[in-house]
């Protein structure tokens, strides 16, 4: 996937209404959703792009000049070191997750009252061991958010994927 198509994936009118914004990218790869998300924030905003492994962006263009902030660390097994963040993008990493409602529970606690999930996921319930050991189609993500008291779980767009398993969506989860 291009930067532009995974910019176009998740862009939505809710991202950024107004001003600098603090985001977390939960499982981060190589940066490509990183840099997507950097696309549609405001300049001031920053997003901490994560992983379990050590982190390795590409060099992407980020015109707004987003300040993007390299963090190795196991977001399943390690509480975040931010509250109060705006937003959690998790492309790709959420089917990685065996106990997805424990890891939601405890990732609202650092997003601000009005904070916002942005994931991207396939919208398959079968698992590929290797590649999505626990899927989430978006039937299963709208459920979990319901359950845990999100009243906006909105499909943002879906493309197919590369694999030609299930397409993939991109969703904005809020209160």
């Amino acid at each position: 996937m291009e930067l532009s198509e995974a910019t176009i994936l998740i862009e939505n009118d809710y991202l950024a209404p107004s001003g600098a914004a603090e985001w977390a990218d939960l499982g981060c790869g190589f940066g490509l959703f990183t840099y997507a998300l950097a696309q549609l924030l405001h300049a001031g905003s920053v997003v901490h792009a994560v992983d379990k492994d050590t982190v390795r962006l590409q060099s992407l263009p980020n015109p707004q000049r987003i300040d993007i902030r390299p963090l190795q660390l196991d977001f399943v097994a390690t509480p975040l070191p931010w509250h109060d963040l705006d937003g959690i993008l998790m492309a790709n990493s959420l089917h990685f997750v065996s106990d997805k409602k424990l890891l939601i529970r405890q990732l609202s606690h650092h997003l601000k009252p009005a904070g916002n999930f942005l994931i991207v996921e396939y919208d398959t319930d079968k698992p590929v061991p290797q590649w999505v050991p626990y899927p989430v189609s978006f039937r299963l993500l709208q459920a979990l958010f319901s359950r845990a008291g999100y009243s906006v779980v909105e499909k943002l767009g879906e493309r197919p994927s590369a694999y030609g398993r299930a397409s993939m969506y991109a969703a904005w989860v809020g209160r």
